[in-house]
């Protein structure tokens, strides 16, 4: 196992994710309790340290199942991550009550790591507003030896991601992003990297098969990377991008069954980052992917100058390729509901002045109107 040196830590760079446990298909909520018994021991014995769960995980059983098998290793064995549940906004103002029944749950008297969970655009107007006591109540936390690292995961904007950081950047000790080569550019994952690596923040990664998606790939594209990495499989592939990004400390793994498990530690048995010509052919790969589905919008911005509702439509583009790629999801959902109703993609007009200045020949509002529709 390779690991990483993290203020006096030795962490595997390969973690642990508890959000895809083996589980009744039915009921998620019910976790194969045995398998993941298994599925722990093999994970320990292969070197992995690191273990990342949080409130919501399994409908809430993943804390309680992970703090009762972890409870039989020494404490010192291993690392315990959780977050606070912040994408639920319900939860704004329980974090007290909340952190008390996460290290009852994990069985745990602190936490390795502990993150502001999920930043995005529904909920970061609550997590920046000082009456809810969130930050502080963490940074006391932190300095009574309760959570020995504060971080936070974003899903949300490159310009959230900085609101963020402006706010709490200072106490900030990591950051887990969505991070894999199909997101390099699909969900603008670099300029996180860029923002991160200029604040010497250090970079967990989560997604970095992107649930499965990259696990498997077109025998057509498939059959372009062999000729570079003749024995490395789709996951290989994936993985070895990750190792090739700066600033990636732990790469997490949502491993659901032992044999996923042996194939990936064995893979983080050593480090074989791709090269530039690799990782060019990988973005092509994504390119060609994802062309069928992806409007070419370039940012530009001349449409935002001639919408009389002042919509944002290149972000709504650019979540609307996202949406209509992943089939789904709730990364568009969960933006776009954060949103007025005025500047959603139910309000445009259908006048088409932005599409009369479009470099691109876009139709706008053909796609506001099918992405209206699925969100309904």
């Amino acid at each position: 196992m390779i690991y990483k040196e993290f203020k006096g830590e030795k962490l595997s760079a390969l973690g642990m994710g508890c959000m895809r446990l083996p589980a009744d298909k039915d009921d998620f909520s019910k976790i194969d309790v045995e398998a993941t018994r298994e599925m722990i021991a093999c994970a320990i014995e292969g070197g992995v340290n690191y273990f990342d769960t949080a409130w919501g995980y399994h409908d809430g059983r993943s804390e309680s199942v992970i703090g009762e098998l972890l409870s039989e290793y020494p404490r010192e064995s291993f690392y315990i991550a959780s977050k606070f549940p912040g994408y639920d906004l319900s939860n704004m103002g329980k974090h007290e009550e909340i952190f008390e029944k996460q290290l009852e749950k994990c069985r745990v008297e602190y936490f390795d790591f502990y993150l502001v969970h999920n930043v995005c655009e529904l909920n970061i107007e609550q997590y920046l507003d000082p009456k809810y006591g969130l930050m502080d109540f963490l940074k006391k936390q932190k300095e009574n030896g309760r959570i020995r690292h504060l971080g936070f995961s974003v899903h949300g904007t490159i310009e959230t991601t900085k609101r963020f950081l402006d706010a709490y950047g200072e106490y900030m000790e990591f950051c887990q992003i969505q991070l894999n080569w199909l997101d390099w550019k699909l969900q603008n994952a670099k300029a996180k990297v860029e923002l991160l690596n200029s604040m010497n923040i250090p970079i967990w990664v989560m997604e970095p098969v992107r649930g499965g998606k990259l696990a498997s790939i077109d025998a057509q594209f498939e059959g372009a990377l062999k000729e570079h990495r003749p024995n490395a499989t789709a996951v290989e592939w994936a993985f070895r991008y990750v190792q090739s990004v700066p600033g990636v400390t732990v790469t997490l793994s949502g491993m659901s069954n032992v044999d996923q498990l042996k194939q990936n530690v064995a893979t983080f048995d050593s480090e074989l980052p791709l090269s530039e010509t690799e990782k060019e052919l990988l973005y092509g790969v994504a390119k060609r992917m994802t062309e069928k589905t992806s409007l070419p919008c370039t940012a530009c911005r001349y449409c935002t100058t001639h919408c009389p509702m002042g919509l944002d439509i290149p972000w709504l583009i650019e979540l609307y390729n996202e949406h209509t790629y992943t089939g789904g999801g709730f990364l568009a959902p969960m933006a776009v509901n954060s949103q007025a109703e005025d500047k959603r993609p139910s309000a445009c007009l259908g006048c088409r002045a932005c599409e009369a200045v479009c470099p691109q020949n876009i139709k706008i509002s053909e796609m506001m109107a099918d992405f209206t529709a699925l969100l309904k």
